[in-house]
């Protein structure tokens, strides 16, 4: 699915989507400010993060109302819907599913009255890998609404809530250790705004001031837009909880940091800050390091807009060939609702993507992507610039293969779709019609980064999980749709033991969740 403001993408083919993003949060504390709008122009900047659903979620300090629905953000809501969220705590969501179909039951905000009365408002960015053992223990004690919707974000939400005896910071210590995978949540209650993160910090999560309060956001690009100072990331491990006596932190799991690196590659905004380092720069630098890993004789570098066009630029630096435009993107072709005609569907990426044919005609191109999944939208994009004049077309990719799928928040394709699993590199390089092919080493990917390497999870390039995963068959997107159904048909079905199998079914599509298994 296109990223709903036309930026950031190199889903160019509708028919092949590309790697699908991890969801953006949100938070704010700030009394006398309006905070539904800036938690709108925040999620605003994070809209890059998921385009599938959007919500907010308030308190004037006696009451938590929710707002949500399918769409972008600038659809979901307008002037007269955030007037009348009025308060001094708000949450909110743009959403891309990893766990769970797109259905308004599975937008978030997630919400739940508690044991105790109040109620909690919840967000959720990443995925979590013991979503069935959880259910299972839900359905055992007996938790009010488990299965109300089919996402591991509602069924957090459940857990905490249904401590009767416990305040919710209490019953987050509590349940937060028992999830397994990756998590960066904002939360809230009539009174208090909290914010976690899983121990291995998978997902970004950051702290930011306000004249008059804090904002909690995925990216410290959503703290520039809503004019918030940046004070320091969210810890792995850490709860943070912010109301009128100030901000108290705890730790609920030892820190095992293990952050992803395809935030640098592809995921985050170029204008964001991870550990310390601009993503532009990092992505400048990969291209340096590309251009020294891959040298080629060409007579110009283009990227492919957007994402590939920091690593372009880096490449171009490096190696002393002209960066030029060879290809204008239609910046405000994002999600629509409008199917096109036949006609126009068979033209693919040139509903995106125009060729700039003066400048190709005749040149020998190095061609910068961001990565290369299926490899389909390369493949049209090269045929596109044969046609154009190219002489030759040379790819370079600001990434190493990728070869495993993310159970951490990333909705990659399964394994037997990714074609660098199949083929070795000159494989892909003939299968996409390219006169070479080069991808940046693992290592230089990472120097690129600056962060040591024992800091990050590389599981897409190397298989190697930092969090266990568990028995694959419940590792599906749809792992909650079965059990969600017998659940809430028959409220006495206990599922003790029960193992996923749904998952992968011909009713259940599995997604990933069998791609461990399959070739």
């Amino acid at each position: 699915m296109p990223r709903g403001d036309g930026r950031l993408t190199h889903d160019l083919d509708p028919q092949s989507p590309g790697p699908q993003d991890a969801c953006g949060v949100f938070g704010v504390w700030a009394p006398g400010e309006e905070v539904s709008k800036l938690t709108y122009f925040g999620l605003y900047a994070l809209q890059h993060r998921g385009q599938e659903a959007a919500g907010i979620a308030v308190s004037d300090g006696s009451s938590v109302v929710v707002y949500k629905d399918l769409g972008l953000v600038s659809q979901v809501f307008d002037e007269a819907t955030l007037g009348s969220l009025r308060g001094h705590i708000a949450v909110g969501h743009t959403r891309y599913s990893t766990t769970g179909a797109s259905t308004w039951e599975n937008a978030q905000p997630t919400f739940r009255t508690t044991g105790a009365g109040t109620g909690l408002a919840l967000c959720h960015n990443g995925n979590l890998v013991n979503t069935a053992e959880l259910a299972s223990a839900a359905a055992d004690e007996g938790v009010v609404g488990a299965f109300a919707a089919t996402t591991d974000s509602d069924l957090v939400t459940s857990l905490i809530a249904a401590k009767p005896d416990m305040s919710v910071e209490a019953a987050a210590m509590e349940v937060l250790p028992r999830l397994r995978g990756a998590f960066s949540l904002t939360f809230m209650d009539e009174h208090t705004l909290y914010a976690a993160r899983d121990p291995q910090g998978v997902r970004p999560l950051v702290l930011g001031r306000l004249e008059r309060g804090w904002v909690i956001a995925s990216e410290t690009a959503a703290l520039d837009i809503c004019g918030a100072s940046y004070v320091r990331e969210v810890e792995p491990g850490e709860l943070i909880a912010i109301d009128e006596d100030g901000l108290r932190s705890q730790h609920f799991a030892h820190s095992q940091p293990k952050g992803c690196v395809f935030e640098y590659v592809y995921l985050a905004r170029p204008d964001t800050t991870i550990s310390g380092r601009t993503v532009h720069a990092a992505r400048v630098e990969i291209g340096r390091r590309l251009a020294k890993e891959h040298p080629v004789e060409a007579d110009l570098v283009i990227p492919v807009p957007e994402s590939g066009t920091p690593a372009a630029v880096g490449y171009a630096e490096a190696s002393g060939i002209p960066y030029g435009l060879g290809l204008v993107k239609n910046s405000y072709v994002g999600r629509t609702f409008i199917q096109p005609s036949q006609t126009i569907r068979q033209l693919g990426i040139r509903l995106k993507l125009n060729p700039l044919r003066d400048v190709i005609r005749g040149k020998r191109l190095v061609v910068v992507d961001d990565s290369i999944v299926r490899g389909n939208t390369q493949r049209a994009l090269i045929r596109m610039l044969r046609e154009s004049g190219a002489l030759e077309v040379h790819v370079r990719i600001a990434s190493p293969p990728v070869k495993w799928p993310c159970f951490y928040g990333i909705d990659f394709a399964s394994r037997a779709e990714l074609i660098a699993n199949g083929l070795d590199l000159d494989g892909v390089r003939a299968s996409i019609n390219a006169d070479s092919l080069g991808y940046v080493s693992e290592q230089g990917m990472i120097a690129a980064t600056e962060q040591p390497a024992n800091r990050l999870c590389t599981a897409c390039f190397s298989g190697q999980y930092p969090i266990p995963l568990g028995e694959p068959e419940v590792l599906g997107k749809h792992v909650l749709e079965g059990i969600g159904r017998r659940a809430i048909g028959d409220p006495q079905v206990a599922v003790t033991g029960w193992t996923g199998r749904q998952a992968g079914s011909a009713t259940v599509p599995g997604g990933a969740a069998d791609a461990l298994a399959r070739p």
